[in-house]
């Protein structure tokens, strides 16, 4: 996770735009390691202790559709590095074929065990896989498909010198994301338009603020959100 030197970035990453950032999180090298150190240890624990729940879920999940028991849809990750995210499967067989790419309210291609995996956040649980290999980590900005990256800003690349994270300020701010987008007549636009915008304020914003104690904050942060965002359901 060791910020690279700024002649082995990807050359799309180095721009003016992006070298601020780069500059602070080189900083941040003795942190960062301790960060992926972090990650490895508490993404293994957690997949020691939460196997048996792995198994019944994932049996819940072929018995109720057909398909397999995980999403892997590509998406981009630290220095822009494309990966296939692991993801329990909450919608039915090739649901980014049959409609757009984000999510919203009331999508008719949920199925019924995945309405039950998307209200209690558990498709996001078989990220710590992802976050063990090393592609992504516990906080960092969350991994777009390449379409989305590819309508980036010069700014927003800054977040790709990160790995991607499964949780972050934006994600906690932006939790109702899919009823935001609900009713648009155009998903994709209004995603990229209007919402992917503000997302990044925070996400940049981050990064300038990045620290390993700050990271552990927004873990803690976020299951509160989950928590109280569910008993207001």
């Amino acid at each position: 996770m060791l910020i690279k030197k700024w002649d082995k970035l990807p050359q799309e990453l180095q721009i003016d735009e992006v070298r601020p950032y780069w500059e602070h999180l080189r900083k941040k090298n003795f942190s960062l390691f301790w960060k992926r150190m972090f990650d490895i240890f508490v993404s293994g624990l957690m997949l020691i202790i939460l196997l048996p729940f792995f198994l019944i879920l994932s049996l819940a999940i072929v018995i109720d559709s057909r398909g397999g028991v995980f999403y892997r849809q590509e998406r981009v990750t630290q220095y822009g590095k494309h990966f296939r995210i692991f993801k329990f499967r909450s919608m039915v067989s090739d649901a980014d074929k049959k409609g757009t790419l984000v999510t919203v309210g009331h999508d008719s291609r949920i199925t019924r065990v995945g309405k039950l995996i998307r209200k209690l956040r558990l498709d996001e649980v078989s990220q710590l896989i992802d976050i063990f290999r090393g592609t992504m980590t516990f906080v960092g900005t969350r991994p777009e498909v390449p379409k989305y990256v590819d309508q980036y800003k010069a700014e927003y690349l800054a977040t790709l010198l990160l790995p991607a994270g499964v949780t972050s300020m934006a994600s906690i701010m932006f939790k109702d994301e899919d009823s935001l987008l609900d009713g648009k007549d155009d998903v994709d636009k209004a995603y990229i338009e209007e919402v992917l915008p503000q997302k990044m304020k925070w996400n940049l914003s981050e990064i300038e603020r990045y620290g390993f104690w700050r990271d552990i904050k927004i873990m803690f942060m976020t299951i509160f959100a989950v928590l109280i965002h569910d008993e207001k359901r």
